[in-house]
């Protein structure tokens, strides 16, 4: 048990990663509680699905038009002093979202607002903590472990945060979650700054920001591997993910509760996708995990179909658990499979094409979800993308054998395979 909880953790005896992900640990927890305050606070105002979808739309929208040119500066700039300047950024608008909700003069109009700020510092920070996971860990062989760990620190602050933000909006209002929020940022802030970290090579004359753009969409159109992944998350999160945006509908419409009930359907995503990365954490090595990720596809779709038709809190809870185990492993593994797989001097681009395809699709399926919520219903609305992601996945199980022999060459040059495995990466 010892030897096997070792393997699991085994990224953490990197110095540098260790720090990070103490820091990061303490600050999600209070994220989540801001996610959670800022859905319940809109649907309290509004009691409208479509806001939902207009908060979340607007939250998300940057990381979809500005993320790929900021992977590119990522991939030139300090990634460390990037995470600095995000954090202290996200701190002063959750400290801004506190304040006002606490002095009662808060509109949804200002929610809308801050919530479009917060995108453009995550269309900053999402590809820059992405690429900055691999200076952390002192191992190559330790990366995968390490994106794991990372995706079980984000989920079982989804489990804590959340439960947490119930009970606080219930006995004080949604505005101490925000505050909250803003001093966790102290974690993550102070663990970046004590970090000790190589030196690490800049171009001096770097090409200019719209070729190495044009570069780096060229490199995923013709590397099918890479190419098939993004498509597989795009899916995912355009169809899948609005589920969480609709939750606050489900919770009090479907289900009779209030923002307890809310935090604990939450949670219980949490607690599924925690035993998920913990279960990628547990892997000896990246061969296989392409149909592990397609599994992990298939479970989340059908979990999601299933949670559309829950008529009660219990059934819907057990629901959730499962499908929030498929979706984490799907969306980490995927996000293992190409930092494995992309070329170092273009991470930072590819890093920001996955964050556009995970979280910049987002808005997009939220904004159809909350009107399709309005005209169908919101289980309706699930299931209906419960379906389309079924597709996605069985479609990405039978590419699977033509993409072998290219993850194989990519794997052995860079000494991951030692020689040529039988099974599909």
């Amino acid at each position: 048990m010892t030897l096997s909880l070792g393997h699991t953790l085994r990224s953490l005896r990197s110095r540098n990663y260790r720090l990070f992900f103490a820091g990061q640990g303490l600050s999600l927890i209070g994220s989540w509680m801001t996610r959670i305050a800022t859905s319940w606070l809109v649907y309290r105002m509004t009691g409208s699905t479509l806001w939902l979808g207009i908060v979340s739309f607007g939250e998300q929208v940057p990381t979809f038009l500005i993320t790929p040119i900021a992977g590119v500066l990522v991939d030139r700039w300090d990634r460390r002093r990037i995470l600095v300047i995000t954090q202290a950024l996200s701190m002063l608008q959750s400290l801004a979202m506190g304040v006002l909700t606490l002095s009662g003069a808060i509109t949804v109009t200002q929610i809308l607002v801050l919530s479009v700020f917060q995108g453009l510092v995550n269309a900053f920070d999402v590809p820059a903590r992405q690429s900055f996971v691999i200076e952390l860990v002192e191992k190559q062989d330790h990366l995968g472990n390490a994106i794991a760990l990372n995706s079980t620190i984000f989920n079982g602050a989804r489990l804590i945060g959340p439960s947490i933000a119930g009970v606080i909006i219930a006995v004080a209002g949604e505005g101490w979650c925000f505050l909250i929020d803003a001093v966790s940022y102290l974690a993550v802030i102070v663990a970046l700054i004590a970090l000790r970290l190589a030196v690490r090579r800049r171009n001096l004359s770097p090409a200019p920001v719209l070729r190495q753009l044009r570069e780096g969409f060229a490199y995923v159109a013709h590397f099918p591997p890479i190419r098939t992944i993004l498509l597989l998350v795009a899916l995912t999160s355009l169809m899948g993910m609005p589920y969480t945006t609709l939750m606050p509908a489900i919770a009090a419409e479907r289900l009779g509760g209030g923002p307890q009930i809310y935090g604990l359907l939450m949670g219980a995503t949490g607690l599924g996708a925690m035993c998920g990365a913990l279960y990628l954490a547990s892997r000896h090595t990246v061969i296989g995990l392409g149909r592990v990720v397609t599994r992990a596809a298939m479970l989340f779709s059908l979990g999601l179909a299933a949670f559309a038709g829950s008529q009660y809190v219990a059934q819907a809870w057990v629901l959730l658990l499962f499908t929030g185990f498929g979706m984490l492993v799907q969306m980490a593994g995927c996000n293992t499979l190409i930092q494995t797989l992309v070329d170092d001097d273009k991470r930072g681009r590819v890093m920001s094409l996955y964050a556009s395809a995970f979280l910049g699709l987002s808005p997009f399926g939220n904004l159809v979800a909350g009107m399709l919520a309005e005209r169908l219903g919101a289980n309706l609305t699930l299931a209906i993308g419960g379906l389309a992601c079924f597709i996605g996945a069985w479609w990405f199980g039978r590419a699977l054998s033509k993409l072998k022999p290219l993850v194989h060459a990519v794997y052995l040059k860079k000494g991951i395979l030692r020689e040529v495995a039988t099974s599909p990466g």
